[in-house]
Parts: C-alpha cells; structure tokens; sequence
C-alpha cells in the first residue's frame, strides 16, 4: 500500500536532490543531465560571489523581516480571534462567522492579488476611498518601499488565520467546561474567565504552534510575493524565493540559483530541527 507513495516521493524529492551539485558547479545546461557530472568544479566560488553581492544582504534581511512579522501576526491574530468567536453565544452567528473567516483560505493568490490590486487601488479601491474620506490623502500599498512589506504582511495573516484559528478553537472545547463553572461559582465574569483559564488552557497549542513556525523563518510566501511584487518596491520586497526564481528561470544562472536555494534549504533544516527540539522540551510535542 506504501509502495507508490514511496516511488513518488523518490521520483519528486530525493532523485531532484542531484540537482544540488550545480551548488558547487559552473553547470553547463547544454549537456543535460549529464552536466551534473561533466560540469567544471568549482567549490564554493557560488557563495563567495552570492554573499559578496549587497543584494543579496537586503534580500536576506527583507524574507526574515517579513516572515518574523507574519510568523508573530499569524499566532497573535487567530488566537484573539478564536477567543473571540468562543464568546459568542448565538451558535448559527458564530458558526457564519468561522466560515467567513476560513474562506479566504482556499483561495489562491493569483485570485487574491487581483482583488488585493482593485481595492487598494490608490485611485478608486475602497480602502484609499475610506482613507480619502477621513485624511485627505491616499496610501500606495502596493507602490511605496515603506509600506508595501506591511500590506504583505497583513494581507497573509488576513487569508491564513482562517486555518489558525480553527485550530485554537479545538484547543479551547478541550478546555473542562467544570472549570468555567467553578469561575462562575466564584464570581469571575467572562474576561477573567478567559484570562485565567481560557488563555493558560490553550498554552500548550499556543506554544507548540509559534514553536513549529520557525521552520518557515525563510519562507516569506512565494506566491504572494511574485504576484505583488513591482519594480517599485523591490528594495523591500524581493525575498529569497522570487530572487531565486529571477536567477534560475529568467536568468538561466543554474548554478547561482542552486546555491541560494541550498542554503535557504540547509538554514530550514537547521531552525526545524531546533523547532521540534524546543516543541518536545517545551510543549512535550513528539513526531516519533
């Protein structure tokens, strides 16, 4: 039964691992896949050249950048808004809301930077318009350096804290329902309620969550990125992926493009295992 899984995850993830020689390589893509072992040697010339570029270093520092504020968002955001929805007592209110809140989650960004393109709009969307209505100025989102990582980052947490706080909220029907009536007993009203007993029942999930997203700490989102990004605010936009993806398809630098891929691979594997380390020590979180 594990047989074809298997054939397919050696076909599509380790035999490609092959590619990761060019790394080390001035690949030659005229000789196919043979390139891969007739290619010039040539160590870590790739790095040198990589790390002595001063893109590279603003590259690097813009994907931590925006993946540490979407990683803190993306936890802060669906845990007050699962708490939320948990105080809501009109069950068909709340459960129209969960969906609501889910639905951007199935949508792709190509859908959504379309729409995130209409309604920022600094001539006729609908939050300049708003904005307008009460500043007198607009705001270009997606065209100004010093904004643009910040709608980034809040248009990511808007579509994926569906999912989140979903999860937060099987956290917290975990929670024994004797202890809110002990509290009640007690005289404790609904905010202490979640403050005391709420907020420490979801610790754990709270904990365990924030621990496992480091692993994404070099994942700034290459979908939403690629299909955002303009020249305008490259400076502050460009993360590892797209530039990875600028080198290796419209550049044809193979090699290049390799050795920045390999070691955004290599950092993963590093923060990923210190993740699960800390998961276990911490929230006794165990995948084996």
């Amino acid at each position: 039964m594990l047989l074809p899984s298997v054939i397919i995850v050696v076909i599509y993830c380790y035999i490609p691992m092959i590619g990761g020689l060019m790394a080390f390589e001035n690949y030659k893509s005229g000789k196919g896949f043979l390139g891969f072992f007739t290619s010039p040697w040539v160590g870590l010339e790739q790095y040198r050249f990589l790390f002595g570029l001063d893109s590279t270093k603003q590259i690097l520092f813009n994907t931590v950048y925006i993946s540490f504020l979407k990683m803190v968002l993306g936890v802060l955001v669906p845990v007050i808004v699962s708490i939320l929805l948990n105080e809501i007592r009109i069950s068909w209110y709340k459960r129209t809301l969960q969906t609501f809140v889910y639905l951007p989650n199935f949508m792709s960004w190509v859908v959504l930077a379309g729409i995130m393109v209409d309604i920022l709009s600094p001539s006729d969307g609908i939050v300049n318009r708003l904005i307008f209505s009460v500043t007198g100025q607009t705001v270009p989102f997606l065209m100004s350096p010093k904004v643009f990582p910040y709608t980034l980052v809040v248009s990511d947490v808007w579509q994926r804290f569906g999912f989140q706080t979903v999860v937060y909220i099987a956290a917290i029907t975990g929670i024994d329902p004797a202890l809110y009536e002990a509290a009640k007993m007690d005289g404790a009203g609904h905010f202490k309620q979640m403050l005391y007993i709420t907020l420490p029942g979801m610790m754990a999930m709270i904990v365990l969550m924030s621990l496992l997203s480091l692993g994404n700490l070099l994942n700034a989102g290459f979908e939403q990125v690629f299909n955002l990004l303009n020249p305008a605010v490259q400076s502050t936009g460009e993360i590892i992926d797209t530039y990875v993806y600028k080198l290796g398809i419209i550049d044809a630098r193979y090699s290049l493009a390799t050795a920045v891929g390999l070691f955004k691979s290599v950092v993963s594997v590093v923060l990923i295992s210190f993740a699960y380390w800390l998961a276990y020590k911490i929230a006794d979180y165990r995948i084996f």
